[in-house]
């Protein structure tokens, strides 16, 4: 298990990591999160560098879709969730008096486990957010942004004969990057990924491995993971969360090749988990 994760991790990775000086896109410190009477994280400090794929690794439960849910308020929504403590976006703390929530999640877009394009044509599943923030002016403006954002998302020659079409006929490969695509239609900085492969064969899963390598180019990637194959190969940098702490973050070779604790070096040799 040990030989697997340290041979998977690329050398790409070791290059757009080996930089430790990037500026912090996101910046989470002391952050608490409690499900009403529940501590689900526990003083959580993490900086997030700007176009980096950052890999959130651990086993289940252990708090680490709970943090990546509070990086674009998603657990506003959760009855009973309380956040405590700062997370920064730019500098800005993002839970502050008078923060605008739609705005904030325009900036920072999110993929789900499951692929979950809208019951309308590709062509809509795409403009709709555009719609929303009034990004397009025009038909024309409007196909562009549709026309770019699936060219991005590495969709475009497979599904320009049929942007009429739903959304939901494409393959679970698809669908998801349609989901990607969709995403990246609102002009975000930061895109999250909550397992973003777990649903996919194989094939589709290289396919969405190698769009997350290229979208780094243009964007922050914060993505939750249960491979640690997966992590070693598309993030620059790890953290690794246990029973709702954050045990340990750096960049991925240190995490899988030189862990300094002892939780870190059982997870990823497969010892827990």
């Amino acid at each position: 298990m040990e030989l697997a994760i340290h041979t998977e991790v690329s050398d790409k990775a070791r290059v757009d990591g080996a930089s430790s000086s990037a500026p912090h896109k996101v910046t989470a410190q002391a952050v608490d999160v409690y499900y009403g009477d529940k501590q689900a994280l526990k003083n959580i400090n993490l900086d997030i560098p700007s176009n980096m794929v950052t890999a959130l690794i651990g086993p289940s439960g252990c708090g680490k879709s709970t943090f990546l849910r509070c990086l674009n308020r998603m657990n506003d929504v959760v009855d009973g969730c309380r956040v405590a403590g700062q997370i920064k976006l730019d500098g800005e703390d993002i839970y502050a008096r008078g923060v605008d929530v739609v705005h904030l999640r325009a900036r920072v877009g999110m993929v789900f486990q499951k692929p979950n394009p809208f019951p309308k044509s590709i062509y809509d599943n795409i403009a709709y957010g555009p719609k929303i923030h009034g990004l397009a002016r025009t038909r024309a403006g409007m196909d562009e942004i549709v026309m770019t954002s699936l060219e991005r998302a590495g969709l475009l020659d497979e599904v320009r004969d049929r942007m009429d079409a739903p959304g939901t006929g494409l393959s679970g490969g698809q669908q998801q990057r349609l989901c990607i695509a969709r995403a990246i239609a609102v002009q975000p900085e930061v895109i999250l990924m909550d397992e973003p492969c777990s649903a996919l064969d194989p094939i589709a899963t290289a396919k969405i491995e190698e769009l997350i390598d290229e979208l780094k180019q243009n964007y922050t990637i914060v993505m939750v993971t249960h491979s640690m194959q997966q992590a070693a190969r598309v993030s620059q940098k790890t953290a690794f969360f246990h029973l709702g702490d954050l045990v340990e973050h750096g960049d991925t070779t240190e995490i899988f090749t030189n862990p300094k604790d002892e939780r870190t070096q059982a997870y990823v040799t497969g010892r827990i988990g």
